[in-house]
């Protein structure tokens, strides 16, 4: 089995083709660029770098959100494009198992965070068992201090990963009462690779879409609906 796998669900652009003995290529921007110009050419120039055909692919694994409103339309947009024109299934993986996926092995709990802004985090908690990621926590977004008390009252290790962690570190080291450890630099951000070594599991566990009917997870409206709404509220 292939996979084509992306994720543009935060700042970092990452694509990556995976079977299920290797990750043959992944491309991966941690930068101030527009995914709408770089996921595509990041694709292409990998495939041309394989020396593949797109229509090899047996489903395309997305990173299905939360994350940036705008990103999760460029990666979803380009996941439904792709899928309705090679005619294969949508894999939608939530962002924060994706990210989760990076520390498969690790023992204790796993806290990813992305910032989710207004002084909140899309965030969840999981943990390995045998290699198999189990959801203690689903996705949601939250105050950060409100996720480390669920960690605190749990009383176990646990190592956070996002750019959530990296900005909201000072709360996270005041507020924590357990051992825990921030994920290394190479682990602690989107990764286009784990989105398709996630998608292969649920591949296999039937855990698919047609192309037709993916659409993102935003857990919650946009700025721009928020503003609206309270415009109308005014009025």
């Amino acid at each position: 089995m292939k996979l084509l796998a992306l994720d543009s669900s935060g700042l970092v652009a990452s694509v990556a083709i995976v079977t299920e003995e290797a990750v043959l290529a992944e491309y991966t921007v941690n930068y101030k660029k527009t995914h709408s110009q770089t996921l595509l050419p990041m694709l292409d120039e990998i495939v041309k770098m394989l020396g593949m055909d797109l229509p090899e692919v047996d489903g395309i694994a997305v990173s299905a959100g939360p994350g940036s409103f705008t990103g999760l339309r460029i990666g979803s947009a380009t996941a439904k494009g792709l899928g309705l024109a090679l005619e294969k299934p949508i894999i939608p993986i939530p962002t924060l198992e994706g990210l989760a996926y990076n520390l498969q092995g690790y023992e204790g709990l796993i806290c990813p965070m992305m910032d989710a802004r207004r002084n909140q985090v899309y965030t969840g908690l999981y943990e390995f068992e045998q290699d198999k990621l189990i959801n203690i926590h689903n996705q949601k977004a939250i105050a950060v201090e409100e996720i480390i008390d669920e960690i605190n009252q749990m009383g176990r290790n646990v190592i956070y990963l996002g750019d959530g962690a990296t900005i909201y570190h000072s709360i996270i080291r005041e507020k924590t009462k357990v051992n825990y450890s921030l994920a290394p630099i190479h682990m602690n951000r989107q990764r286009a690779a784990s989105i398709g070594a996630l998608g292969l599991v649920y591949m296999k566990e039937g855990k698919v879409e047609a192309s037709e009917d993916h659409a993102p997870i935003y857990l919650r409206v946009s700025q721009a609906e928020r503003e609206r709404a309270e415009k109308l509220k005014a009025e």
